[in-house]
């Protein structure tokens, strides 16, 4: 709906496209990046601004600014940074070099919202590492962490860990955003990297952005509204997947922006700020056609994007928009990883890649040269989907689609499985699964709508390969939980649901009156099981200690 960002605007050529992911399944979806909206209470709770003033603020500016169409899209508080952080005038922002080189469009009237943390305010989501003996390089000891998640030492009373020891509460959500369009359903969300605001994906091919509600900070959740976009980036045909500039900082207005991929269509570099398409990136194949790439992903600098084509890999550096591009074939003499590459991941310590592909199999990569370094074996039933690195690198763990399991590799004996974590995925859909910072809870959902979370450190260190049982289940949608992000730095997890409805071929069956109403008598056994919605949840303790002047029951439980 954004005027800033119409499907139209392809920022280059449109030609025939390479059609992506087979079935009835929608191609990797691509979410818009966070807009400037700077989250206040990033840092601790003592630190935010209370939310009635950031209210007041936003009304302000949302009478300034309701002239304009973009702007109307976007409704960002710009906090004094001396509210934010009185103590550290100059916020942690992005060097010189690390700022990509789409520089944004002067904006006289308005400064940008100021981040809502700093690097040096939190550390870790949760407790423990990923198989705490395997991960010797971590210098600060882990026994800072609480064991359960539920805060850290005394000392840092104001870091929040994950805890499962308890079905999450429910805070709120957007449901009324995704109904105005039948079977409008999402197809995934994902935090921005300063947990500013966060970003979903959907049937409409809309990328919407989310603020973080401010009341979240001041934990008066029993007043918190449905949540309501702030930014509308719309595509112009399927989007195929999304992803955000990995050294994004609300404070560098330059930083802010994400690269989305869409059937027919070059990819697309957005504004995170105004929702215009601040570059593009035009791939080519081989008869000189503009070809739609499959997925993406920023290197961890941010300095290349990498796209993901039929055997290929496409590099293209973020400073230089256009079609100058290094091309890594992924099948060489007949030799290598097969199939559209459907996915990627980067290492955390190692200059290397991960891809996934629709042949079932992921490779390993170098990011120097795209040399393939090892090849995993096909143990997936279906292409995959999604894979993610642990944070020790150790890790690789690796999910498809129409297939029950995810698969925990270990990268020091390629071809090694440690582990597998059931789950159902009875679909095409792409069903995403996140791990939290520590690299000890993996989290993802299924198409019955349950979130499973499962935690790494009860698998045997060195032990056979096994089915790791769920710490915790809960059902979190009633239709397909397609996507889960768990928040970089608070204990809060944002769920996406649901999925593309057919109808019942028995129910076409009777009266002809008419062909409207046999429509509805089709669909509607169909629409009472649908659950289009984004929904966060608190995975953290209720009452923290610096905020036990507050009443337990002042807080919404919904499990």
């Amino acid at each position: 709906m954004s005027g800033a960002a119409g499907g139209g605007e392809s920022g280059g050529v449109q030609g025939t496209g390479q059609d992506t992911e087979a079935d009835n399944e929608p191609p990797q979806q691509a979410q818009p990046l966070l807009q400037g909206d700077s989250i206040e209470g990033v840092g601790t709770p003592q630190e935010l601004v209370p939310p009635v003033a950031k209210r007041l603020r936003m009304s302000e500016e949302e009478a300034g600014l309701g002239e304009t169409a973009h702007q109307v899209e976007i409704q960002r508080e710009t906090p004094a940074q001396s509210d934010l952080i009185p103590e550290d005038p100059a916020p942690q922002s992005q060097s010189a070099g690390e700022s990509p080189q789409f520089k944004k469009k002067e904006q006289g009237d308005e400064e940008p919202p100021v981040s809502h943390r700093s690097e040096g305010e939190f550390n870790e989501n949760g407790d423990g590492r990923h198989d705490a003996p395997l991960d010797e390089r971590e210098t600060k000891s882990e026994e800072e962490l609480n064991t359960n998640g539920s805060a850290d030492s005394p000392s840092e009373g104001q870091h929040l860990g994950l805890d499962f020891t308890q079905n999450p509460q429910m805070l709120t959500g957007s449901w009324a955003e995704y109904s105005s369009l039948p079977e409008n359903y999402l197809k995934g969300c994902k935090w921005a990297p300063d947990g500013s605001c966060i970003l979903t994906n959907s049937a409409d091919n809309v990328l919407r952005v989310y603020n973080l509600p401010p009341e979240i900070y001041s934990y008066t959740w029993d007043l918190l509204p449905e949540m309501s976009p702030v930014l509308k980036m719309a595509e112009g045909d399927t989007i195929y997947d999304y992803c955000w500039y990995p050294k994004m900082n609300s404070v560098e207005p330059d930083t802010c922006f994400l690269a989305s991929s869409s059937r027919d269509n070059p990819v697309h570099v957005w504004d995170a700020f105004y929702g215009e398409v601040r570059a593009s990136f035009r791939p080519y194949n081989h008869l000189d056609e503009l070809t739609a790439a499959h997925s993406l992903c920023f290197s961890p600098d941010g300095t290349q994007l990498y796209c993901g084509f039929d055997k290929t890999v496409r590099v293209f550096y973020t400073d230089r928009p256009g079609r100058d591009c290094e091309e890594r074939p992924t099948v060489v003499k007949k030799q290598g990883q097969s199939g559209i590459i459907s996915c990627f991941g980067f290492s955390p310590c190692q200059s290397v890649y991960a891809c996934g592909s629709y042949s079932r199999c992921a490779g390993l990569y170098s990011c120097q040269d795209g040399t393939l370094l090892a090849l995993l074996p096909t143990r997936h039933h279906g292409g995959l989907t999604h894979l993610l690195f642990s944070p020790n690198g150790n890790y690789l763990y690796t999910g498809g689609r129409k297939d029950p399991e995810i698969l925990c590799w270990d990268l020091r004996e390629p071809g090694k499985v440690v582990f597998s974590l059931e789950r159902n995925v009875a679909t095409n859909q792409r069903i995403y699964f996140d791990l939290d910072v520590s690299g000890r809870y993996l989290l993802s959902g299924d198409t019955e709508g349950m979130v499973s979370v499962w935690d790494s450190q009860t698998a045997p260190p060195d032990g056979d390969e096994e089915l790791l049982q769920p710490q915790l289940r809960f059902q979190a949608h009633w239709d397909c939980t397609n996507g889960i992000s768990i928040h970089p730095f608070m204990p809060l997890i944002a769920t996406s649901s649901g999925q593309r409805q057919f109808p019942w071929p028995g129910d076409s069956e009777g009266d002809s009156a008419s062909d409207a109403e046999g429509d509805e008598a089709v669909m509607s056994p169909q629409e009472i099981k649908q659950d289009n919605a984004l929904a966060l949840w608190w995975a953290g303790p209720v009452s923290p200690a610096t905020q036990g002047d507050r009443e337990p029951d002042t807080l919404v439980v919904e499990a």
